[in-house]
């Protein structure tokens, strides 16, 4: 072997974190039963307030009114995706590519932007940006402002001699040079060490099998560089890891993040969310922890159309909205493809028309606030794309071209697989419309119509 690889793998190898590993001198313990190795520099980062903010807000949110166990933190995940970030570098610190491009100071900037990655996170994030608005600011960007300054970014300074800046150019800025794409794309891939945590640790937390069904330990084993070196790529053993994970992907989709009730609770957070948010201070509500971002909401709703809805999620008893018709690329296409990926405030305005058609038919007033519609938002999913890497032949090729099962689902068709167009009403509602499914397609075209004509 090359005498200075084996240095360079050397010095890397004695990064205080990678020591850590097989030191185990100090450890935190999360499900399911995984030891986080610390050293008393990363313990500083863990302990601050800003950190500590993650324990207080729930991973998955409003899963939880369906999946009762998810209520686990993005304290948690983010120990856990620091403990991958570990993983990857103990497997990729092998690698003499690898090891050209990254040196112990960046191996160090992967690790702390690993940990800090979900920083940005606010109460009920996701359903929240999904709205694009414009006045909602990106969770990776609001990062900055915890990692900018304050005391995380002077622990960075002192203790691991990063500045700022390095971090949040990893989180939320376009890698300029080689290296930082490469671990831009380790943070925030195919193959990531976020997915590679919150697929496992989701399925977990919420007690079904389907995040867990692919090797992770195979996956990582199969670690390696694309061709250009800015990238993961796969070596052929671990193929069949990576297949899986695509399934888990989707199946974790269809079964969980996107569960018919979830995405109730879901489009009821959005319509009380967009009704309230003029009266809110959002930089404040923001940085709130989850119990201070109900509290708020609860009392900015009182005595507003949003008080049901937000009362329907975090009152006493729980309410959720009935679904009342649900489309797919397969059924009713022209409708689905009509709504899909529309802007929110569009959604809401087709929805106000709808309301208006079915008090007509109904005989009684139904306010807008009464049918939700809730469709994929205008974002899609980051496409699965990842090259295998087959050394005997010395090419690369894309998974997808020789897998049928990342060919059909970690393209385009993802999203329109997994994400249905449903029409939820108030519980009230739900017999007086219930086997109307053809008359409520037929409204629902028509107030869609009339929305795309305008006043």
């Amino acid at each position: 072997m090359d005498r200075r690889f084996t240095m360079r793998r050397s010095r890397l190898s004695q990064l205080p974190e990678l020591l850590a590993v097989d030191a185990r001198r100090l450890l935190i313990r999360i499900p399911p039963e995984t030891d986080i190795p610390l050293t008393p520099r990363i313990c500083e980062l863990i302990d601050t307030g800003d950190f500590r903010r993650l324990a207080g807000i729930s991973q998955l949110g409003l899963v939880a009114h369906v999946y009762p166990a998810a209520s686990h933190s993005r304290f948690e995940h983010s120990l856990g995706v620091y403990r991958m970030a570990l993983a990857y570098l103990q497997r990729l610190m092998h690698d003499e590519r690898f090891r050209q491009l990254i040196d112990q100071r960046q191996a160090l900037r992967f690790l702390v932007a690993a940990l800090l990655h979900d920083l940005g996170h606010w109460p009920f994030c996701h359903p929240i940006e999904d709205l694009g608005l414009a006045e909602t600011p990106d969770h990776e960007l609001f990062a900055n402002s915890f990692v900018l300054e304050g005391e995380i970014a002077d622990i960075l300074r002192d203790r691991f001699e990063l500045a700022p800046r390095e971090i949040v150019s990893l989180l939320s800025e376009k890698p300029q040079d080689i290296p930082s794409r490469l671990l831009g794309s380790m943070l925030s891939g195919p193959i990531d060490v976020d997915k590679m945590d919150y697929l496992a640790r989701d399925s977990l937390h919420a007690g079904v099998p389907y995040g867990r069904n692919f090797d992770q330990q195979r996956l990582i084993g199969g670690l390696c560089l694309n061709e250009a070196g800015d990238g993961l790529a796969i070596n052929e053993k671990g193929r069949t890891a990576a297949e899986m994970m695509v399934f888990a992907r989707y199946v974790m989709f269809s079964e969980v993040y996107w569960h018919h009730a979830v995405r109730s609770a879901t489009a009821m957070m959005q319509r009380a969310y967009y009704l309230l948010r003029p009266s809110l201070d959002l930089d404040t509500l923001f940085r709130l922890h989850e119990s201070g971002f109900i509290d708020t909401l609860l009392d900015a709703a009182a005595g507003t159309p949003a008080e049901p809805l937000v009362d329907g999620l975090f009152g006493r008893t729980r309410r959720l909205y009935k679904r009342l018709l649900q489309l797919s690329v397969f059924q009713r296409s022209d409708l689905y493809d009509r709504l899909a990926r529309r802007p929110y405030p569009w959604l809401v305005a087709c929805g106000e028309r709808l309301a208006e058609r079915l008090s007509r038919r109904a005989g009684r007033r139904i306010a807008a606030d009464e049918l939700l519609i809730d469709a994929p938002p205008q974002r899609r999913e980051v496409e699965f794309r990842v090259d295998v890497h087959f050394p005997k032949e010395a090419v690369y090729r894309p998974l997808a071209e020789f897998s049928p099962v990342v060919r059909t689902l970690a393209t385009r068709q993802f999203d329109d697989y997994v994400k249905r167009v449903r029409l939820y009403c108030d519980p009230s509602l739900k017999d007086r419309f219930a086997g109307a499914e053809d008359a409520l397609c037929d409204d629902l075209l028509a107030a869609a119509e009339e929305t795309d004509r305008g006043p």
